[in-house]
């Protein structure tokens, strides 16, 4: 069995002030021996990945970023490089969130740019997928979280067992609209089979669900065979129900 993975996504939220109730909050309530058998990351805004590192330094709390730049270095005024990132300590970058997807136009070529930067940095890219509920509906689920993940797959070759991968239905998020843990299960299956076929190592990558996974619903989900963890939007700003999540994969 995989070792869950519970990764927080603040998404442009935050203030120095929150920031610090928040993190000394998560950091109280874990427990030292609990990164045995969870991992725990949130991912932060840019401008705080630097009060993070600070207040993380010697917990077993990760630092994730939100994105990463596809290029290496130059004249990209905004942008933020792997290897800038990796000088904050970040071990997790997502790449693909369906909102950078849609507001931000990241097709499936530019994700897996993206993956690849963050590996080349020895940093592990959280690499998002998902359906709309348009595409659901129209019983298209498997055809594009394949198609998603595939192009990861085919620019990274034999370093994708190094990725993780986070199923978001893209009607789920931030909607209070969850997938049953079947459904959830059914997709996460598919993509198992699919880093299964591309690497012999594919059984060891962890596989996520994000999609209003909360307190209430998590113990379900992570009970799912092809579910090694969550990728935490809202509740991620919520200690008490962080750390219930926390310990939620820490019992399964």
């Amino acid at each position: 069995m995989n070792k869950k993975l519970i990764a927080g996504n603040w998404k442009m939220n935050g203030s120095l002030t929150a920031n610090d109730v928040l993190v000394r909050a998560i950091l109280t309530g874990l427990a030292p021996e609990a990164s045995a058998v969870c991992d725990v990351a949130v991912a932060v805004p840019a401008p705080y990945l630097a009060q993070l590192q600070s207040l993380a330094v010697g917990s077993s709390l990760a630092l994730a970023a939100q994105d990463v730049s596809t290029h290496e270095m130059g004249a990209y005024t905004g942008e933020v490089s792997a290897v800038m990132l990796r000088d904050f300590g970040v071990r997790y970058a997502l790449v693909g969130h369906s909102e950078r997807r849609q507001y931000h136009g990241e097709t499936d070529h530019v994700v897996a740019l993206k993956a690849q930067r963050a590996l080349a940095a020895g940093i592990t890219p959280i690499v998002c997928v998902g359906e709309t509920l348009a595409e659901r509906e129209n019983g298209q689920t498997e055809a594009v979280v394949k198609r998603q993940l595939a192009a990861v797959i085919h620019l990274n070759g034999h370093c994708i067992s190094e990725v993780v991968v986070a199923y978001e239905p893209v009607w789920a998020i931030g909607t209070g609209k969850t997938a049953t843990p079947e459904q959830a299960q059914q997709v996460h299956a598919v993509l198992r089979a699919q880093l299964a076929a591309a690497s012999d190592k594919g059984a060891r990558i962890r596989l996520l669900y994000g999609g209003s996974m909360n307190a209430t619903n998590a113990a379900q989900l992570l009970a799912q065979p092809d579910i090694d963890g969550g990728l935490i939007g809202g509740a991620s700003l919520k200690p008490t129900d962080f750390l219930q999540i926390v310990a939620a994969a820490q019992s399964c």
